[in-house]
């Protein structure tokens, strides 16, 4: 058995909120439902449980928000991905029409998370305001159309197209041909979200353990599962490991695969840099299928990502690979130390629908975000509860849409995304 880790050496490790620790699992105990994997789609999910006065235990291999949730880019955008799918998945099989079921799901975990910061007075460095960014005249074309698709469906938050002269004035590059604002997305400090989630959880009741392997699921008419120092059993088991857990692999093996995403965070800029740099202090994503993000701490450090890696290998210097992409965009960047660097692991799907289903009557799953995990965990977290406690019209939606496994082994899967992402990578540079 792997020993537990502690979090990787990232800017949000080293300014995380501090005294949020939970015990490891000594003995036998029960619950109404128990939860495998401590980010943010089990944090969600049991807070919103504990919300509703269920009895809640909650195991975490490692550390509260160890994996992708405690190490990502710190951006909430709106949407789930494979929606079309869902969409037309769930026509095909039902005959209903669910667009405008799923456009409320996409936009409601940015409410979600809103709504907790504000209940639980949870301090993670939340701002308004968020950008896609294009590279050439089709994404401008696109970015239109999503205004006014938006606009049609009275979405009551500002959304607007700026060109390239009034983005170049917002984000501080001409490296940008247009792009789409939207201030009801943001960004926030990912770790100490969970953190704080995991805490309000625990207060209401929910038993939190850390260091805490799952090892083996019991199956039965109340399944247990097992770490190496004790056990819960409960009438309903959630596994929301993500990329990291290997339980259940006959229904999960082979259709879901760890991809690599690294951000660098340079030393603190100071406001005068920091306000030539990122003006308008917006989060900014590129609109490509291959991209970058980045954003300013609350400390004005430049925080920027990207660079997903679909073959499972991680580069040698983290630093070095990201580096060159920050300054092509920022090159009065160029003698700025960058004081922090590190990696994770996302799980993609194939089809990028996110995976929500069930291995048996009472054993559920939640997984597979393929990089939009901020807003659909808390989506998600949402909708697992509602499922596990009997009502499962959201949970359907998700369901309906087959999972294919690839044969061959997580090394061989990873083959086949990363030559697939090589498609996208030549569609990124049509013109």
């Amino acid at each position: 058995m792997q020993k537990p880790e502690e979090h990787t050496g990232s800017y949000y490790a080293a300014s995380a909120i501090q005294g949020i620790e939970f015990p490891a699992l000594a003995g036998d105990v029960q619950a109404d439902i128990c939860i495998v994997g401590g980010g943010f789609t089990g944090v969600a999910t049991a807070l919103e449980l504990s919300e509703r006065g269920y009895k809640v235990a909650l195991l975490e291999a490692n550390r509260i928000s160890w994996g992708a949730s405690g190490r990502n880019g710190g951006q909430l955008i709106g949407g789930i991905s494979g929606e079309d799918r869902m969409i037309a998945e769930y026509k095909k099989k039902t005959g209903k029409d669910v667009s405008e079921l799923m456009y409320e799901m996409s936009w409601s975990g940015n409410r979600i998370i809103r709504e907790r910061i504000k209940k639980y007075d949870i301090q993670c460095d939340f701002k308004d305001g968020y950008v896609d960014v294009g590279f050439k005249p089709r994404h401008l074309r696109d970015f239109y159309e999503w205004e006014e698709d938006l606009k049609e469906s009275e979405f009551p938050h500002e959304i607007r197209v700026v060109e390239r002269e009034e983005l170049s004035s917002l984000i501080g590059t001409d490296l940008y041909y247009g792009g789409i604002i939207n201030m009801y997305n943001g960004h926030l400090h990912p770790l100490n979200l969970c953190l704080s989630e995991a805490k309000a959880a625990s207060e209401l009741g929910a038993q939190i353990y850390e260091r805490s392997p799952a090892l083996e699921i019991v199956h039965g008419a109340k399944p247990k599962v097992k770490t190496g120092a004790g056990s819960v059993e409960a009438n309903m088991v959630l596994l929301s490991g993500g990329a990291y857990h290997r339980l259940e692999r006959q229904s999960l093996g082979g259709k879901l695969f760890p991809a690599g995403s690294y951000i660098i965070a340079t030393e603190p800029l100071g406001d005068e840099l920091a306000k030539e740099i990122l003006p308008s202090d917006y989060a900014v994503c590129e609109a490509t299928n291959i991209l970058d993000y980045y954003r300013l701490s609350a400390d004005k450090r430049m925080l920027y990502g990207g660079r997903c890696n679909y073959s499972g290998r991680d580069p040698l210097s983290i630093k070095a690979t990201m580096l060159p992409r920050m300054l092509r965009a920022y090159p009065k960047l160029k003698d700025v130390k960058v004081e922090y660097e590190w990696g994770g692991k996302i799980g993609i799907v194939i089809n990028r629908v996110p995976m929500l289903g069930k291995s048996t009557d009472n054993v559920f799953y939640a997984q597979g975000y393929s990089g939009h995990g901020v807003n659909v965990s808390h989506i998600v977290g949402n909708i697992m509860a509602d499922a596990m406690t009997g009502t499962m019209e959201r949970f359907d939606v998700f369901n309906a849409v087959p999972h294919i496994p690839i044969p061959g082994g997580q090394w061989f899967g990873n083959q086949m995304v990363a030559l697939g992402m090589l498609y996208y990578r030549m569609k990124d540079l049509l013109p």
